[in-house]
């Protein structure tokens, strides 16, 4: 009886060690990738603030508008943090950001549509910036987050006609916020080099940086889906934009290597044909068109927002 009992609290000691190592080794793979202010966050913010000089881009436009700052309560309890800027209009312009930036890297965008008289609404999204949240969604949790905020948008000024602008996994989060039949007012979709699905997403960045980690990322998948609910093989924005009413316009830079431009001929293909558009830009890197094109990334979309919508310059 007293081996019995030995092997029986060796096998207890086994299951409690193993979901020891399972809590911990997940909880460090989440922190370092996928986690506010983690090292690929930090790495990529970096890389993102090296290529702004490089364009010269400026953001001190903040500064001179002074939005307004105001907040919502996210659907699964998170505070959320806006940046609204008035325009006399009913014209409104949700904006946003990708991976590791927030809505102060979107200064540009938001400078062109406040020019067009859009009201601009700016979002830090969660696990960035001023908004609380522990971990990113991969576009799903934020697209989510997107109708709380078209929600906002309709109490504020009824009767708004609204565009949705998202870059990178902004442009990921309005392809998944397109599907949903609560977008009220929304009148179209401007979707900035997003990839389409987000295990294609990772599996791309570990092979781009030659890192070959299998195990670790069943391992991480399994953690995120056990304790977060997030099923990161299950994240396809294909299987949204199928189901849009309302026209949306792709972008994305023929350059682009962290976010290869074939994702935008994955999301083109599901988007029924009578509501989709795109536009490649030649020689641009990842969330670089707009500088890139310039003046011809802004007629692009005053053009497909003038032929798509009721919303006039």
């Amino acid at each position: 009886m007293r081996i019995v009992a030995y092997l029986l609290l060796a096998v207890i000691l086994l299951v409690i060690l193993a979901m020891l190592y399972y809590l911990a080794v997940g909880a460090l793979l989440f922190k370092i990738g996928f986690s506010k202010r983690s090292i690929v966050e930090k790495g990529l913010k970096k890389n993102l603030d090296k290529k702004l000089k490089e364009y010269k881009i400026d953001l001190c436009w903040w500064e001179k508008q002074k939005p307004k700052e105001v907040n919502i309560e996210s659907f699964d309890g998170f505070n959320l943090v806006g940046y609204f800027l008035p325009a006399n209009s009913d014209k409104v312009v949700l904006v946003v950001h990708g991976f590791a930036e927030s809505h102060w890297q979107m200064q540009k965008y938001a400078e062109y549509f406040h020019q067009k008289n859009f009201n601009v609404l700016a979002v830090d999204n969660r696990a960035h910036g001023k908004s609380e949240g522990g971990n990113i969604g991969f576009g799903f949790l934020e697209g989510r987050d997107i109708v709380k905020w078209v929600e906002f948008i309709n109490k504020k000024i009824p009767n708004a006609k609204i565009i949705l602008f998202g870059l990178s996994m902004g442009g990921t989060a309005v392809c998944f916020a397109s599907g949903t039949h609560e977008l009220k007012n929304v009148q179209a979709v401007i979707s900035d080099c997003a990839f389409a699905n987000a295990s294609n997403q990772i599996d791309h960045i570990l092979k781009k940086y030659k890192l070959s980690l299998k195990i670790l990322k069943k391992h991480l998948y399994s953690y995120a889906k056990r304790l977060y609910g997030l099923d990161v093989m299950q994240i396809d924005a294909t299987r949204c934009v199928k189901d849009t009413k309302v026209p949306i316009l792709f972008i994305h830079g023929l350059a682009d290597e962290f976010v290869l431009p074939e994702n935008l001929e994955v999301l083109y293909n599901s988007t029924p044909q009578n509501l989709r558009d795109k536009y490649l830009v030649e020689e641009a890197e990842h969330i670089m068109s707009y500088p890139v094109a310039g003046v011809l990334y802004e007629k692009k979309i005053s053009d497909f927002i003038r032929s798509r919508t009721k919303i006039s310059d």
